[in-house]
C-alpha cells in the first residue's frame, strides 16, 4: 500500500498582494505522498508549511498548479464539493486542541459525526472505542477545560481517527505540549495511523518532531529544498 500515491503536487503556486509587494507564499512544489506514509512539511515560521497544509485540505485555493487526491483534482472543485470532499475523506488535529470545553470527551468525540447523518447509538460507540484507542477510557465523561493538555490533545486525535478518513493532517499538534507529552503524542498519533492504514500528514517547524516521521518535505521561501 506504501507504493499507491494518495496525494500528488504538480507545480503549486500561491501568490498574495501586501499593498505593491507580490508574496510568493508557494512557488512551484511537485511531490507525491503515498497510501499510510506519515508525512512532516517542515519550516521555518513564514515559509508556507501551513499555505500547503490549508491548500492539501481544500481550505484554499492555488494560484496555479494542481492538487490531486485520490483521483480528484481539488483545485476544480467548488466550494459545497470540497465541504463534501473534507467530510468524508479528511480529519484534523490543532495545536490549541479544539475542543468544546464545556462539553466532556464523548461529546467532543461524536460531535462531527452528527453531520454524517449518523444515529446517536452508533455515534457514542464510534467515540468509545476511539478515546478507548489514544488511551482515555477512563475520562470519557470528563470535560474538555478539567483535562490536561497531554489529554485534550488525545481527545482531538480520537475525534479526528472517529471521522475514519484516509488522510489526517496535523497542523503543529505537539506546539503547546511538553517534550514528555509530545513525544507520547506523536508515538501515539503514529501508531495509531499504521494500525488504521491512514496517511498522515504533519506541519511543524521542529525538526526533532519531524524526526519521528518517515519522510520529510522541508519548505523555505515556498519551495521545497
Amino acid at each position: 500500500m506504501m507504493n499507491e500515491k494518495i496525494i500528488e503536487v504538480k507545480g503549486l503556486y500561491k501568490f498574495y498582494k501586501a499593498g505593491e509587494t507580490v508574496v510568493h507564499a508557494l512557488d512551484g512544489l511537485d511531490f507525491t505522498i503515498n497510501k499510510g506514509e506519515f508525512v512532516a512539511i517542515v519550516g521555518p515560521s513564514g515559509s508556507g508549511k501551513s499555505t500547503l497544509l490549508n491548500m492539501l485540505a481544500g481550505l484554499e485555493k492555488p494560484t496555479k498548479g494542481e492538487i490531486i487526491i485520490n483521483g480528484k483534482h481539488l483545485e476544480k472543485l467548488k466550494e459545497n464539493q470540497l465541504v463534501a470532499f473534507r467530510r468524508n475523506n479528511v480529519g484534523f488535529i490543532f495545536q490549541s486542541y479544539n475542543l468544546l470545553p464545556t462539553m466532556n470527551a464523548l461529546d467532543n468525540v461524536a460531535l462531527p459525526l452528527v453531520f454524517r447523518g449518523m444515529d446517536v447509538k452508533k455515534r457514542i460507540e464510534i467515540a468509545k472505542k476511539y478515546l478507548t484507542l489514544v488511551g482515555l477510557e477512563k475520562q470519557i465523561y470528563q470535560n474538555g477545560n478539567a483535562m490536561s493538555g497531554g489529554q485534550q490533545q488525545r481527545v482531538g486525535i480520537a475525534r479526528a481517527l472517529a471521522m475514519q478518513p484516509e488522510i489526517i493532517f496535523a497542523d503543529e499538534p505537539t506546539g503547546n505540549l511538553d517534550t514528555k507529552t509530545s513525544a507520547e503524542v506523536l508515538e501515539l498519533m503514529k501508531n495509531i495511523v499504521k494500525e488504521e492504514n491512514q496517511t498522515l500528514i504533519m506541519v511543524t517547524h521542529d525538526n526533532d518532531i519531524a524526526r519521528v516521521a518517515d519522510r520529510q518535505i522541508r519548505i523555505v521561501d515556498g519551495k521545497a529544498v
